[in-house]
């Protein structure tokens, strides 16, 4: 089942302070998450190795007044759908990469330094995690698909 598509990339790039640079595509790797991403490789956190984020958290902190630079919500893949609807445990597909739904963000503090009300805002929006199940490259503009557990393989 089409969900929607990829609309941004980005990575943080090993050897820096986490800030997000944006990229045309990325490669994931199975059980360690995005190549050359600072906070990969972590096998205590590689159900939360990648995260997703769609476009609903940015559109209500908009709406408050709030206006967020790009990836300010940590994400490494940006959608043009609320992937909240999703529950956890959902297998979907990016571009040759499979990837499973672990768990909804939780709340961040370091979200204040943009708005002390960010945080509780969009608590239920922020994102969600994912680890990656099927190795691949993701790029701009890719379907995002839900797929059963026979299509894994």
């Amino acid at each position: 089942m089409h969900l929607g598509r990829v609309l941004q990339l980005y990575i943080a790039p090993i050897g820096t302070s986490g800030v997000r640079e944006s990229r045309e595509s990325i490669e994931l790797k199975e059980s360690y998450g995005v190549i050359d991403d600072r906070f990969a490789g972590n096998s205590k956190k590689s159900d939360r190795s990648v995260m997703m984020v769609g476009t609903k958290p940015y559109s209500m902190a908009r709406e408050v007044g709030i206006e967020l630079p790009v990836a300010a919500l940590g994400e490494n893949i940006l959608l043009d759908f609320d992937p909240h609807t999703l529950e956890v445990g959902s297998k979907i597909k990016i571009g040759d990469a499979i990837l499973e739904i672990t768990a909804a963000c939780t709340l961040c503090k370091h979200l204040t330094q943009y708005h002390p009300d960010l945080p509780k805002l969009i608590l239920k929006h922020r994102g969600i995690y994912c680890k990656v199940l099927k190795s691949g490259i993701i790029s701009k503009e890719d379907r995002v698909t839900l797929i059963k557990e026979k299509e894994i393989a």
